[in-house]
């Protein structure tokens, strides 16, 4: 009897999904506070925007748009720099707000804010740049990872920038003793004392923007925390350097 060709067959053997889900209420494992997560950056992903680009940073996914600049019209004059973050509906295991609500307009706020340091806004004195940012996996220091990519996305659009930006998050872990974690995990962020987000123009070595929050110790735990910042971005820089360079050679290889 000939076999049917028109199914799939599945698998003679399969697993539950449980099986590779990982335990939330596992304590995170005792790791080096310096280290920072293996990162993968793409330019030049998306056609139909001017300039997009692609960030992973361990569990964390983003993917951010750049459009063409645009003449801004009525009250829109001036803006010169606008963001736009959103979460997909599934970038955790556990619910959040809904889409839209106030906490992605405070996130946006701050990329925009982290941001604008870097762009050359005087070559663009009445048109709008619209960066948009799609957090598709919140796997811990989503914020650092949209400031990131969204800075890619900017250069990969041929928008004149002093610097790039380079973001590094960080928590402060009460327990055994209070300490500062470099690119956090969302299990680590959950577990946390405080929280905070360095954005970082390498190049120039000054700050684009700090944010923090919760209760934090002395004033000098809050300086290392920054110090400890400062660095992971300086080492995260080389990676962006990279993926622009090979952007523009696939640019530069593509037919005409």
């Amino acid at each position: 009897m000939p076999g049917d060709h028109r199914r799939i067959r599945g698998p003679e053997e399969s697993q539950p999904p449980q099986l590779y889900a990982t335990d939330e209420d596992e304590a995170p494992a005792p790791r080096d506070p310096t280290r920072l997560r293996p990162v993968y950056a793409r330019a030049g992903l998306l056609s139909q925007v001017k300039g997009s680009a692609y960030l992973e940073a361990g569990g964390t996914k983003v993917q951010c748009a750049v459009s063409a600049p645009r003449q801004a019209e009525g009250s829109e004059r001036g803006i010169g720099l606008r963001e736009r973050f959103r979460r997909a509906p599934f970038p955790a295991r556990r619910r959040r707000a809904p889409p839209g609500g106030g906490e992605e307009h405070e996130l946006a706020l701050t990329l925009q804010e982290a941001l604008e340091p870097a762009v050359r806004l005087g070559r663009y004195p009445r048109a709008q740049l619209e960066v948009s940012a799609l957090l598709l996996e919140d796997g811990g220091s989503a914020l650092a990872a949209a400031l990131t990519a969204a800075a890619l996305a900017l250069a990969d659009a041929g928008v004149a920038m002093y610097d790039l930006v380079a973001g590094c998050g960080l928590s402060l872990v009460p327990e055994p003793s209070p300490t500062w974690l470099l690119d956090p995990t969302r299990l680590e962020e959950e577990r946390a004392a405080a929280g905070l987000t360095v954005a970082l123009m390498p190049v120039l070595s000054q700050v684009a923007g700090l944010l923090g929050s919760g209760e934090g110790s002395q004033t000098e735990s809050w300086a290392e925390a920054v110090r400890l910042g400062l660095e992971g971005c300086q080492r995260l820089y080389p990676v962006l350097q990279q993926c622009l360079v090979r952007a523009a050679r696939r640019w530069g290889a593509a037919p005409p």
